[in-house]
């Protein structure tokens, strides 16, 4: 008898562990481009809901939620592996399997601390998670790529904290409302409706103000294909298609992709950048272009660079894409990299905090591909800075969500520090994002156009702007402070 009751026990668990690897998949669902934003509320509160049918097992369940969260989430990267890197189908896979394992252990620490009983309410739960996702967006360099909080952007009312809390905050709240959802009570549930209705009316808040007068804006989509870009037959192609792009525009201010010229900036014959330098002066505007750079000491850059009627500037990627841009523990990964085949992948750091590329008119805060995915770096060139620009190449990831997501992210910047966001990329989503985090115009991916509109400089700071990451973690030292409290009247009721 004990033995059929301990094999059903098993038995359940089992299909709860499929389960759970179920609701972490369909969690990505609620990512761009899809939206589907109660969806991570929802897998998460099941999730939680299984912590309480097996409150022994709450560390397998998670690791199973995280490697259907993760394999989902991040699967795009067998296209950059295998199709670009030259990774057979099982190296890539595998590659991405391993990834997604590791990424799941982050929110382990918090299912065993459920588990242990430690976390005793919904405030430490809330808490704990929100902290393991703050520190998988620094540790090893940082991949904070789906965090929770940006399942939330716009067609949420939690978007409204982002300019208080930033990603991070919100991610917090989505995890309480998982939560309460989980364990509800009419207490618990009142709070929520609370919560959501502030968050609501926090939408309606203008923290920043618009500047001077709107200016005119052409955002460059070259389509150039990633298995082309480097090769030195097609250079002339990419270097005469951007020319045309350049030369029809009338923009005060243009801008090219990351690396549009795959080509070191001293190497650019001198009268093809001076043609295009003296044809956006000619009316009076800016040119920004993504241009490899190379110094004299051998050290070399993924930079932006700014040509036209202001003086001659240069932003130098900080924040660079291990195994992508540089080689961690060089030693180990120079076999990595032969077989990635990935050019120019061995970039130094520019500054960690850059001032503003001052261009047609606007102290612009410039980024480079990856780095907009950290907002507390995103702000450190504010509150000066009144526009925020982004260029990127995410053709290294193919006609995926990713691009899709990598757009969500930046709009979250946007809401985050109440500014335009400006992308130019090379295979899309170029797009023309507002203040409030919309998507006011885009070229449709992998083709080839201009993006014609305009923008707005502003000015002010948001909450965010000011304290960064430290109002959301604050926030969750308070609530496990209070989680600790809570506890121990439980205790003393006992």
């Amino acid at each position: 008898m004990q033995r059929q009751l301990d094999s059903s026990r098993s038995t359940a668990f089992y299909i709860a562990q499929f389960f759970a690897f179920g609701f972490g998949a369909i969690n990505v669902l609620g990512f761009a481009p899809y939206g589907w934003f109660p969806l991570p509320i929802i897998s998460l509160a099941a999730l939680f809901w299984l912590w309480r049918r097996f409150p022994q097992r709450a560390v397998w369940l998670t690791f199973s939620y995280g490697i259907g969260y993760f394999v989902t989430g991040v699967g795009w990267l067998y296209v950059s592996l295998h199709d670009y890197g030259g990774m057979s189908w099982l190296t890539a896979g595998t590659a991405i399997f391993l990834f997604s394992a590791f990424l799941a252990l982050f929110p382990i620490p918090v299912a065993y601390l459920y588990q242990r009983k430690v976390l005793g309410s919904y405030f430490g739960l809330a808490a704990a998670w929100m902290l393991q996702e703050w520190v998988r967006s620094w540790i090893f360099t940082g991949f904070p790529w789906l965090s929770l909080g940006y399942s939330q952007v716009l067609t949420s009312p939690l978007s409204g904290y982002a300019p208080v809390f930033g990603v991070f905050g919100i991610s917090l709240f989505v995890v309480l409302t998982s939560a309460v959802m989980a364990r509800p009570t009419l207490r618990a549930i009142a709070g929520i409706v609370l919560l959501w209705s502030i968050g609501f009316g926090l939408q309606f808040i203008s923290w920043t103000h618009p500047i001077r007068t709107p200016f005119s804006v052409s955002l460059l989509q070259g389509n150039i294909d990633q298995s082309d870009k480097w090769r030195a037959a097609a250079l002339e192609d990419s270097m005469l298609t951007y020319a045309h792009m350049v030369m029809a525009s009338k923009a005060q201010l243009i801008i090219l992709p990351e690396t549009a010229l795959p080509i070191f900036y001293h190497t650019i014959p001198p009268e093809y950048l001076a043609a295009l330098s003296n044809n956006v002066r000619a009316h009076g505007g800016d040119v920004l272009i993504g241009i490899p750079e190379q110094l004299p000491n051998g050290l070399y850059y993924n930079s932006l660079m700014s040509f036209g009627r202001s003086p001659h500037q240069t932003y130098r990627k900080y924040h660079l894409v291990p195994f992508g841009e540089y080689f961690p523990m060089k030693p180990l990964s120079d076999y990595l990299m032969a077989i990635l085949k990935i050019p120019m992948s061995d970039f130094s750091r520019g500054p960690a905090y850059p001032g503003t590329l001052n261009v047609a008119g606007q102290k612009v805060a410039a980024d480079i591909c990856y780095e907009d995915v950290f907002g507390d770096e995103i702000i450190r060139p504010l509150p000066q800075a009144s526009v925020l620009v982004n260029v990127t190449d995410d053709a290294w990831f193919g006609n995926t969500p990713a691009p899709w997501q990598h757009l969500q992210i930046a709009q979250m910047r946007a809401l985050e520090t109440g500014r335009y966001m400006l992308r130019a990329t090379n295979t899309g989503v170029t797009a023309i994002i507002n203040p409030q985090g919309e998507v006011v115009a885009h070229l449709p991916i992998f083709t080839r156009g201009v993006l014609n509109g305009s923008a707005q400089g502003y000015q002010g700071e948001t909450p965010f702007v000011r304290f960064g990451n430290r109002l959301a973690l604050f926030l969750a030292g308070a609530l496990l402070f209070v989680d600790k409290l809570l506890k121990k009247r439980s205790k003393r009721q006992q």
